[in-house]
């Protein structure tokens, strides 16, 4: 298609679409959708993603296109065990004692997880706290410094040797663990995981409480960022083997209600 031909299927102007052949300007998202519908193809496809670079690729995608999530996600717990370490163990092999709480910063990891551990006489592992050891420096301090990049490539190892070294252990998760897939395809596979939730208010509340008032400095919009936040990682969050509100009950009924979840998880007696 010439350049002319394109722009008018894509219903763009012939400058719109010089800029984004010349990689020029400020070509919009909505401009790339336009231009990739006219040509037939997906906006992955248009940028390159890495799911479009083989025709395997391409023949997976078609596969997994239009399933739903159950499907899904025995699809990529198989695809999981086809590649992964323990490939002919089974998931509560690979899984072994190690429960992982995930959930928003305020969801009540830290102070569940610890009484969890407690409770069962296994290790409490605060991941963030092991980020900032292998980092010598504050998480803060890592993404000021050296960029996200660098805290995701800390994030990794730290759940790495997480699950090399404790068979038994009770993981609490710093809350955009699951925005990294390959780090949370890890935990999924190597841990029993339950998402803590919480209402947005008790999130912030909690967080404040804790001293921490960096979610209100500056920012009007505080709780409308923090409820979309929560919005955005949701279906991340929901990939958990179980889940538990932790704003329905005082903290005595809901370490209960957790206790008794975590020991018939693992087979464990009352």
């Amino acid at each position: 298609m010439t350049r002319k031909a394109t722009a008018l299927a894509a219903n763009i102007s012939e400058r719109h679409m010089a800029n984004l052949e010349y990689g020029v300007g400020n070509v919009s998202m909505l401009v790339l959708l336009q231009v990739s519908q006219a040509l037939q193809c997906s906006m992955a496809e248009l940028i390159g993603d890495v799911t479009t670079s083989s025709p395997e690729w391409l023949m997976l995608r078609e596969l997994l296109q239009g399933r739903d999530e159950v499907t899904l996600r025995k699809a990529r717990e198989a695809i999981a065990s086809l590649l992964g370490d323990n490939s002919g163990a089974d998931a509560s092999v690979r899984r072994g004692g190690r429960i992982a709480l995930i959930g928003l910063r305020g969801a009540g990891k830290s102070t569940l997880g610890r009484m969890l551990a407690d409770d069962l006489d296994f290790p409490f592992v605060e991941l963030s706290h092991e980020i900032e050891k292998f980092a010598g420096c504050s998480i803060s301090e890592i993404q000021g410094l050296y960029g996200q990049n660098a805290y995701r490539r800390y994030e990794r190892r730290a759940v790495e040797e997480a699950i090399q070294i404790y068979p038994e252990a009770i993981l609490a998760t710093p809350g955009g663990l699951v925005s990294d897939a390959a780090t949370f395809n890890l935990l999924l596979s190597h841990c029993t995981t339950v998402w803590l939730q919480a209402d947005a208010e008790d999130h912030m509340k909690r967080v404040i409480a804790q001293g921490d008032m960096r979610p209100m400095a500056d920012n009007k919009e505080a709780m409308e960022d923090l409820k979309a936040i929560l919005v955005g990682r949701a279906p991340f969050y929901s990939k958990a083997d179980y889940r538990l509100n932790t704003s329905d009950q005082p903290l005595g009924a809901t370490f209960e209600t957790l206790r008794n979840l975590v020991r018939t998880a693992l087979e464990i007696a009352p």
